[in-house]
């Protein structure tokens, strides 16, 4: 049986199905996203989703679904499903959903009469193509099949309208047709393994909506492009293959190729497994000798932050440490050139915000963990360079306090860490001055940095940076420690913030921590009894006059309550990891409910992944980026840690 299965029920259920996403990628940030019923509910959705560099930046829907019809004794069942005004679905083919599983590929089993039809969906995992396999598994009478494409070719941001611009002409190839609606875009390659016949009839479907869109008041109505249809005869037994990519292909391999790809890929068959495929979906190689991580789908693309946060859960925790090395190989030539007071001009955006050195540090500590040797070799003095350049105060918005060592920040203005929410271009949560994680990574760092001095054998170097790690120790109790026994969020002059966010977490989850062992309990303690969710860690305690559980309203609301109280389900790999330090052997049996809690995600909002956020209340509804890697990688990253704290039973 499969893991993630879904039976007819809940798939004829559009409350149910609706809300559910499968997602494949490639690893050139192209992708293959709809709910599990086939209705695209958000503009982000479509069948081929893909970068087209000589535009812009963005993702562009090219195609954007690919409807089925069934026909018997000139009886029409159409497979598909769209949103039309008001609660209008036509056609309904969701109805004929026997049932949907997503082990090693989406597979979707329908009856018709006395049909049976299966249809399995695959991503190529190096081009931009998507391959649909149908098979005809029970048919009594003499079938056709018929396929209508939905076209867009337009910026996953916007929509597109009926217009004369279009480019309606098609050209012939094996098996199928290619077209072109704007100047500009690739060709679409439309074919299939057998021949098919195509009958030109242009049109545009209009009206089409997008519900969740719609429900989250954002823009929601379009029109797409149908330049026809495909039409062949299929018997019981047989096997068509259809793929759309920007390129021409040998449909004589098609069969072969779908095989291929299918054992490439390991089966989702348990949460681990799930993690580890979501995890490989991140990978992103926009040329050859180059590797990043996304932060999420469907709309992130590279960010500093996510990636160095999100890479060791993503690539140490599943096996891959040389993804690792590429990666930060990668991402050390754009951190020299932003240290060396150059402007950045590479895909690792927001690498000049001041906390992604640290962040870059921690990742790298936890690669010396799994290869100590070669850490010592390729990396040790990147790691001293980026502290010395802290240390020098070379960064614009990052210095080193004359008085008491610590780091201080300036965001009144702009948003300086993680809780970057904006409203009318002013941060939502002005976090400033000296900031409680950033100060926890500070230490961290020095003391790493102690490490590898010593372990080059530089006793006044080691001695020097070990008196620096004192002053940060002394100062950072004497500053961040309140009364109430948790860590003041951050202190900027005269105020000290008290609201009760996970961000304290760090002083405890990281390998040097500046607390002694009472002050990290109380600190933990605090965050279980106050943030710890089935999702996640809230970003506010419930007990704050400021706090909002729920990540929903108009977008105005939406960025105010961002980091004012939904949770972050990234926020548990700090938190478990803080927990096991403080409670040891007698945690476990808290994290294993609490992994089973965030294992309940497989089957919801994203089959197979974990989203960016969570209403910390009940039901717990997932929001923002429907597949995030941070959440997914430190996930990953606490099951090691757990699994490392099982083995020493």
């Amino acid at each position: 049986m499969s893991y993630l299965k879904f039976d007819k029920d809940l798939m004829t259920s559009l409350e149910y199905s609706l809300y559910r996403n499968v997602l494949r990628t490639n690893r050139r940030g192209a992708y293959h996203n709809t709910s599990i019923s086939g209705c695209n509910t958000t503009k982000y959705h479509g069948l081929l989703v893909m970068p087209v560099p000589n535009l812009d930046d963005d993702n562009h829907l090219i195609l954007s679904s690919f409807d089925e019809t069934v026909i018997q004794h000139g009886a029409e069942f159409n497979l598909g499903i769209h949103k039309y005004s008001g609660d209008n679905y036509s056609p309904r083919g969701h109805k004929y959903i026997r049932e949907f599983s997503t082990e090693s590929i989406p597979k979707t089993v329908y009856r018709v009469g006395g049909v049976i039809l299966s249809k399995e969906v695959q991503f190529s995992l190096q081009k931009n193509s998507v391959m649909i396999r149908y098979k005809l598994l029970q048919a009594h009478s003499p079938t056709t099949i018929r396929f209508k494409p939905f076209l867009a070719f337009r910026n996953v941001f916007q929509l597109t309208q009926e217009n004369d611009r279009v480019d309606k002409s098609y050209r012939e190839v094996k098996n199928g047709i290619s077209t072109c609606m704007y100047e500009g875009y690739p060709e679409l390659y439309m074919q299939f393994s057998t021949e098919a016949k195509f009958v030109y009839q242009p049109h545009w479907n209009r009206g089409i909506e997008y519900l969740q869109d719609m429900q989250a008041g954002d823009t929601y109505r379009e029109d797409l492009y149908v330049p026809g249809y495909f039409e062949m005869p299929i018997k019981m037994g047989d096997e068509v293959i259809f793929c759309a990519g920007d390129f021409l292909r040998d449909t004589d391999e098609l069969a072969k190729e779908f095989e291929k790809e299918i054992d490439k890929r390991t089966p989702r068959k348990s949460f681990y497994n799930c993690l580890k495929n979501s995890s490989h979906q991140f990978f992103y190689i926009p040329q050859p000798g180059e590797k990043y991580l996304l932060a999420g789908y469907p709309w992130f693309k590279v960010r500093a932050r996510d990636q160095f946060i999100a890479l060791p859960g993503c690539t140490l925790a599943v096996g891959r440490v040389d993804d690792f090395e590429i990666i930060i190989d990668t991402a050390i030539v754009q951190i020299k050139s932003v240290m060396a007071g150059k402007p950045s001009n590479g895909l690792l955006k927001q690498i000049e915000d001041p906390d992604m050195a640290l962040w870059a540090i921690w990742a790298l500590q936890q690669y010396a963990k799994e290869r100590p040797e070669q850490f010592q070799t390729k990396y040790a003095a990147i790691v001293i360079e980026i502290i010395e350049y802290i240390l020098n105060n070379n960064h614009w918005n990052l210095r080193v306090d004359a008085n008491n060592s610590l780091l201080y920040t300036n965001g009144h203005k702009r948003p300086a860490s993680w809780m970057n929410a904006q409203l009318d271009g002013r941060p939502v949560t002005p976090r400033s001055g000296f900031l409680v994680e950033f100060n926890a990574l500070w230490y961290n760092a020095l003391r790493f940095g102690e490490e590898i001095y010593k372990a080059k054998g530089d006793r006044m170097m080691e001695q020097q940076i070990s008196q620096k790690c004192d002053i940060v120790k002394e100062s950072f109790t004497s500053i961040f420690l309140n009364s109430a026994g948790y860590l003041y969020d951050f202190v900027d002059g005269d105020y000290s913030d008290m609201s009760l966010r996970p961000n304290m977490l760090f002083a405890v989850s990281l390998d040097h921590s500046p607390l002694e062992k009472h002050r990290q309990r109380s600190i933990v303690d605090f965050a279980t009894k106050e943030l710890l969710t089935t999702t996640g860690l809230r970003s506010l305690s419930p007990k704050d006059e400021k706090y909002r559980p729920y990540f929903s309203s108009d977008l105005r609301e939406k960025q105010i309550s961002y980091f004012n109280g939904p949770a972050f389900p990234w926020l548990l790999g700090p938190y478990i990891e803080a927990y096991l330090k403080v409670y040891k052997h007698s945690g476990l049996s808290l994290i294993d409910r609490i992994m089973v809690e965030i294992e309940n995600e497989m089957s919801n909002d994203c089959i197979g992944s974990i989203s960016e956020l969570y209403d910390s209340s009940p039901p717990f509804i997932a929001h923002g980026a429907y597949s995030f890697a941070m959440s997914v990688a430190e996930v990953l990253r606490a099951m090691k840690l757990v699994e490392q704290y099982d083995n020493t039973k």
